[in-house]
């Protein structure tokens, strides 16, 4: 059945972002809260309340541009971009809480509206009126977003008419400004007032999660968020001189609607509160069922809900989910009222905006390659944002903020049990999938020297008999770039499922040994042969071994083939390492390194590159690194000592090197003599040809008095040196 693309409404940054955000900003608790905040903090309280509030929004809200200029936002917004970053665990963790906070929304706005109606109107029934207007906003959202956008323009106006209104308004009785508010008895603490302001600045959320709405979300969410979020900073921090100068602390804190009193035409601020609250409860209206249906696409919630995630006309309007909200809402506004809606809302808006400000925070501090936003932001201030979020949450209540981190856990876990596969194709592994399908494509675009890593092959054959090889290429990685144990069977007709079943043995026997590597067999006649096919096919796209580790041959009966073999890796641009070393690795001296060197290009920089790594890992950490140079005579020597310390201070692997003269020796004789106590040496080899055999075997006698030796042949095109510069 083929599916028509569901068309976006194509909402602009203004009436997108910017609309409905600075509309939720400049809501209820300005108008019906405000006044009580001043009254009990005073305008220097206030002030930095303001502050403090707006600087964990805007320190979202960098995180929030951050992402939504990485990746394409589509509906679901914030959970969108946490599921998407984190994965659908920690994400369905955090939308279930941010749908609740919207859903909550809702609910103390028309709260709010119906409370300042019953100031004017005494007779009427508050909740009554508080599930009318639901029902209002309700309608609107169901009939269609653009036309919920155009509604809010003139709601817009009127809270343009309220505010200057008021800024033309007059004392209504003498007053001194009061710094701190009303006296500790009048009055109630610090971070309870911060608990009931906090939701007054969360607009930004509205904005976000209509991104299924918008024309353009990479460009819309970061300009419109930052917008809303600077006009409401600027009209937050007037408002609380103008209140301050025109009534005192009882009067702020006793009379709800006290702008009205102050305004030059009272009205004014009726019509404006009617159309804050209203309009913000619209907007949670239009936000809160995006959510529930990007939830349920995902299959976050149960299955009896899955219906919630189906949307209705051209809009996609997510109507099963808007009449879901609807019933929620009525039930949270006939059990609550304002101060008590309000800091519930601020605890799971909180909850959203830390775990937000998290994912970007370590995003970046891990730069992964999939994290490109277009708006850059320094990890230092998403986690700080993140750590203002869960700080606050502890200095408002300690208490509250424990049972909302239970319960974002046990969402989780819930989540994780589930093993949902619905969205990815299986949870972790889905994710982990899309991330490595991601790096693969574009693996062979990032081939800069500065971050080269050794991706080994290791042919041990079975890792028992040759356990020296796998244990000194774990020390050359330590678990920070891949490794594959290999082994060619030379038994004939070996079954796929008698394979598979040894290469998860041999991962078992890996495991319990701490040593993290792939696992590939695979059956030929021939070792040589089938190591050569091997590296000829082994890999996935820019993702294969560029260093092939081997032990030595004592048989000499094998030495054709085996240099034959490194020749025909050199020719694939493989990097080879032949280990020879005591079988007992582990129990070896390992308080030395010789490495033997002719210069930086190919084989010397590649030496002292896997000298260096193998100084990173626990055995060989207190190892002397000596770089040795040979040189035929005295006057060479002082020449070749001052390049040598300009590039071996340069290199910064804190090395020691040693300039030896010839004298007429031959190098077999004083690689003898100098490096007869080291516990291991680095030796290059030479670039394989005709007489391979005969060199290998001449390099065999002159280095078996080395007790650990390793060959190296670098042959990928990499410029070895740009790594240790």
């Amino acid at each position: 059945m083929k599916v028509s693309p569901v068309k976006s409404s194509g909402l602009s940054t203004f009436a997108g972002v910017f609309t409905p955000s600075i509309l939720t900003i400049l809501g209820v608790i300005m108008y019906l809260r405000f006044g009580w905040v001043v009254g009990n903090v005073g305008l220097l309280g206030s002030l930095l309340i303001v502050t403090l509030a707006t600087s964990i929004t805007f320190l979202t809200s960098l995180s929030l541009a951050a992402i939504a200029t990485d990746q394409q936002v589509k509906i679901g917004g914030a959970y969108y971009m946490i599921s998407r970053s984190l994965g659908i665990e920690s994400g369905g963790a955090v939308g279930i809480s941010l749908y609740l906070a919207q859903a909550l929304s809702v609910s103390m706005y028309t709260v709010g509206f119906a409370e300042s109606i019953v100031q004017i109107f005494p007779g009427l029934n508050e909740k009554l009126l508080a599930v009318g207007a639901i029902l209002f906003v309700a309608g609107v959202a169901l009939i269609s977003a653009k036309v919920a956008s155009r509604v809010q323009y003139f709601i817009l106006a009127a809270i343009a008419i309220s505010l200057v209104s008021l800024i033309f308004g007059s004392p209504i009785e003498s007053t001194e400004i009061e710094l701190w508010g009303a006296s500790p008895e009048r009055s109630v603490p610090f971070w309870v007032v911060f608990a009931v302001f906090f939701p007054a600045v969360t607009g930004i959320d509205v904005g976000v999660n209509m991104s299924g709405d918008l024309k353009d979300p990479a460009k819309s969410i970061p300009k419109g968020t930052f917008m809303a979020v600077g006009a409401g900073y600027i009209i937050y921090m007037a408002l609380p001189v103008i209140l301050a100068m025109r009534a005192d602390a009882s009067s702020l804190i006793e009379d709800p609607m006290i702008m009205r009193r102050i305004a030059f035409w009272g009205d004014a601020i009726l019509v404006g509160v009617w159309g804050a609250t209203l309009s913000s409860a619209l907007g949670s209206t239009l936000a809160a069922p995006r959510v529930l249906q990007a939830l349920a696409q995902d299959g976050v919630l149960p299955r009896f809900m899955a219906g919630l995630g189906k949307g209705s006309g051209k809009e996609n309007l997510p109507r099963k989910g808007t009449l879901f909200t609807l019933v929620f809402t009525i039930t949270a506004v006939l059990l609550g009222d304002l101060n008590v809606i309000a800091p519930v809302l601020t605890m799971f808006f909180l909850t959203a905006y830390g775990v937000l400000n998290f994912s970007a925070g370590i995003e970046n501090v891990l730069k992964s390659p999939s994290f490109r936003p277009k708006f850059k932001v320094h990890w230092f201030f998403s986690l700080l944002g993140a750590a203002g979020c869960f700080g606050v949450m502890i200095l408002i209540n300690p208490v509250a903020t424990l049972i909302a981190a239970i319960f974002v856990f046990l969402i989780f876990f819930w989540l994780k049990r589930r093993g949902l596969k619905k969205t990815w194709g299986g949870i972790g592994r889905g994710v982990r999938l899309s991330l490595i399908r991601f790096s693969l494509m574009r693996l062979s675009e990032d081939a800069d020297p500065k971050n080269w890593r050794p991706h080994l092959l290791v042919f041990s054959g079975a890792p028992q008999s040759r356990w020296y090889l796998i244990a000194v290429a774990d020390d050359f990685i330590q678990g920070k770039a891949l490794m594959t144990v290999a082994t060619i069977l030379t038994e004939v007709n070996v079954t796929k499922k008698r394979l598979r079943k040894m290469e998860i043995h041999t991962r078992e026997f890996l495991a319990k040994r701490a040593i993290h590597s792939l696992v590939r067999i695979i059956p030929s006649a021939n070792p040589f042969t089938g190591a050569k096919t091997m590296v000829d096919h082994y890999g996935l796209g820019g993702l294969v071994p560029n260093t092939i580790i081997l032990g030595n041959t004592t048989e000499d009966s094998h030495m054709s083939d085996f240099c034959d073999m490194i020749g025909y890796f050199n020719k694939l641009q493989r990097n080879v390492l032949i280990i020879d070393i005591e079988e007992d690795y582990k129990k070896s001296s390992k308080r030395s390194i010789d490495v033997w060197w002719g210069g930086l290009k190919m084989n010397g920089a590649l030496m002292i590159i896997m000298a260096h790594l193998l100084r990173r890992s626990f055995g060989w950490r207190e190892a002397e690194l000596t770089i040795k140079m040979v040189v035929p005579n005295e006057s060479a020597a002082r020449d070749a000592e001052r390049n040598l310390a300009e590039i071996i201070e340069k290199m910064r692997s804190n090395a020691k090197y040693e300039l030896i003269v010839s004298g007429g020796r031959s190098f077999p004789e004083i690689l003898k003599n100098e490096s007869r106590t080291a516990d291991l040496v680095f030796l290059g080899l030479k670039t394989p040809d005709d007489n391979y055999p005969l060199y290998y075997r001449t390099l065999q006698a002159n280095t078996s008095h080395l007790k650990n030796k390793i060959f190296v042949l670098a042959g990928e095109d990499v410029a070895f040196e740009k790594v240790l510069f």
